[in-house]
């Protein structure tokens, strides 16, 4: 993901190598579907508020931990993506 409107921006490189649900079941058909929701969502969030000082600088993680997740009975993958999505940033802006 970078900035791409031709000004000195910050150029955002996020690589996501393993995201552990704990709890919860995702059929391997809506798989594709869950991880394109969380990656659109977080992209959203990344550019519209940018990331917080800790991990502003060539930083690698080991791990973050994000917000919670409701998860309701027949949640469609799009949804739990952008919850997932949303709960990822509370671990990335701070």
């Amino acid at each position: 993901m970078a900035n791409s409107d031709g000004g000195g921006g910050m150029n955002i490189n996020l690589h996501i190598e393993r995201l552990v649900l704990d709890g919860i079941s995702v059929e391997p058909h809506q798989r594709a579907e869950l991880k394109a929701a969380v990656e659109i969502e977080l992209g959203h969030l990344l550019v519209l508020n940018g990331v917080g000082s800790g991990v502003q600088s060539n930083n690698s993680f080991r791990a973050i931990s994000g917000g919670f997740v409701s998860i309701e009975n027949n949640q469609k993958p799009e949804n739990l993506g952008q919850q997932i999505g949303v709960a990822v940033y509370e671990g990335v802006k701070k």
